[in-house]
């Protein structure tokens, strides 16, 4: 190991030469983030798949509304509503429409839940090899090295014809959640001292019931349970070419590589806090105020705690609350309309209904009193975080798996994004940096 006199000298030359001042990227008018000054993507490519819509921009200015997800040309308000409507599963429907385009009929849907069924076991020797003889406390880095490692249990993984692009991505859309659920049951047993339980799978079963029936240890679930993940898996499947995980993988399927590469590069970027990892963020910020805010009904006490979070006072110090505001999103975000009534009916009657009336109250005094702690008039609505952990809670859903699940459903819209870039993209993407340092004259090492 590195002593720490050398570390801290190291460390100190590695952060000074590795600073840019914020005031070259006014100067050379650089895209941070590849977001515009106004807060605005860059426009890098173009797409059939998804449309997020969260604001107009009218005379050079930004104007909120409500915002709109819109799945090869099909609201998501339509797609959710009819699923329930009509008491089915939509999950495998959205997986479909994504990839194909098209939504489809009873038959062609019902010929695609079965090959989804047929794809969920994995290949013989995976489970021992790759996740139980390796277990990790962290189930987005192990579904990421599974990835990586279904490359060598493909006879022909460098095949890039359409036919077995599209085989390979329901493969691994089949058996992403299988990997989530073992890896889950590995690192009970491993790290937590807790039993592992390994079902067999019921090829009756829908993915979000498969998920459930695999994480408890009786197997049993209610059908109303199913068809809330079911939801949520349907709101999470797609959002847009630009956010970052997706990105990721364009970029990725841009320069070449197998899917395998791609799709395991995004789902570490899904890791993040700054990205899908933020569910854990938003439940770990709920979990203080509902500790330290004696009567979640007494709004002058809950304002009162909110305030020392903007005031970087309490939780992480960081001033932000958690689950509200998004990139795209400003009146409001329809993922988390849509998760607000299926949450607040599953809460009804039960012990979490007091804690459904103190997250509406977090989310109707956040702007308030952003702009009376930080005088900001920012426009800003609550994003899909806010209620996804309270739902997957009600599930009995680990937030070991709270990120993994937000991986499991983006996986169809990663498969589709490569697919579109496979076909369409035809450049390596390869934005410019500007190099700011002045040239150095080499000095001999005896001179230094």
């Amino acid at each position: 190991m590195m002593n720490n006199s050398a570390r801290d000298l190291l460390c100190e030359r590695f952060i000074a030469n590795n600073t840019i001042d914020s005031k070259y990227y006014e100067r050379y008018n650089v895209k941070r983030g590849l977001r515009n000054a106004d807060g605005t993507g860059v426009m890098a490519g173009l797409t059939n798949i998804c449309n997020v819509h969260g604001y107009v921009v009218n005379e050079g200015e930004k104007a909120p509304i409500h915002g709109q997800l819109i799945y090869r040309g099909y609201n998501i308000n339509d797609l959710v509503e009819n699923a329930i409507k009509e008491d089915r599963f939509g999950f495998e429907e959205i997986v479909y429409l994504l990839l194909m385009g098209d939504l489809p009929n009873k038959d062609e849907l019902e010929v695609f839940r079965t090959m989804i069924a047929e794809n969920r076991p994995l290949p013989d020797n995976f489970f021992e090899d790759m996740i139980l003889k390796a277990p990790s406390k962290n189930i987005m880095n192990k579904m990421a090295r599974a990835m990586l490692a279904l490359y060598s249990y493909d006879d022909n993984p460098e095949n890039r014809s359409p036919e077995y692009e599209m085989a390979t991505a329901i493969s691994i859309i089949s058996k992403l959640p299988n990997i989530m659920t073992a890896a889950y049951q590995v690192k009970k047993r491993t790290f937590d001292g807790e039993s592992l339980f390994m079902h067999p799978l019921d090829p009756k079963h829908s993915t979000a019931e498969m998920i459930l029936a695999a994480i408890r240890p009786d197997r049993k679930f209610t059908d109303k349970e199913a068809k809330l993940l079911d939801i949520l898996m349907m709101l999470h499947a797609e959002h847009g070419g630009g956010n970052n995980s997706t990105f990721t993988c364009r970029v990725l399927t841009s320069s070449g590589t197998d899917p395998y590469s791609a799709y395991s590069a995004a789902i570490g970027s899904l890791k993040g806090p700054r990205h899908g990892g933020a569910n854990l963020k938003v439940a770990a910020m709920q979990k203080c105020i509902r500790d330290n805010v004696a009567d979640w009904d007494d709004e002058g006490q809950v304002a009162d705690f909110m305030i020392k979070i903007l005031n970087k006072e309490a939780f992480d110090h960081s001033g932000l609350i958690y689950g509200m505001g998004h990139a795209v999103y400003t009146l409001s975000d329809p993922r988390a309309v849509i998760l607000k009534e299926s949450a607040k009916k599953m809460a009804e009657g039960t012990e979490y209904e007091k804690e459904y009336r103190l997250l509406e109250t977090i989310e109707r005094l956040t702007p308030e009193l952003f702009y009376k702690v930080k005088g900001s008039d920012k426009v800003m609505c609550a994003n899909v975080d806010m209620y996804s952990g309270f739902v997957y809670r009600m599930l009995g859903i680990p937030e070991d798996l709270f990120t993994p699940m937000f991986a499991v459903s983006r996986m169809p819209g990663w498969c589709a994004h490569r697919f579109e870039e496979l076909v369409t993209g035809k450049r390596i993407i390869r934005p410019a940096y500007k190099a700011i340092a002045g040239e150095k004259k080499y000095i001999p090492l005896d001179e230094r």
